[in-house]
């Protein structure tokens, strides 16, 4: 597994999701996909994603 970081390249809009594909070892488009379900779902998972978007570094 890698750190958890966002990625310069092969990212959509600010690279949460395929930092943590990576991370986990899973598929960018897996992992977009689930946080695009959640999102229909009640709860804070937009304010995670900014607060991630916000929180993790970018890849040297």
């Amino acid at each position: 597994m890698s750190a958890l970081a966002r990625p310069r390249h092969n990212r959509i809009i600010a690279g949460v999701c395929a930092g943590l594909a990576a991370r986990f070892g899973l598929s960018p488009w897996t992992v977009r996909i689930l946080a695009l379900v959640s999102c229909l779902l009640p709860g804070p998972q937009f304010l995670i994603y900014l607060a991630l978007w916000l929180l993790l570094p970018q890849e040297p």
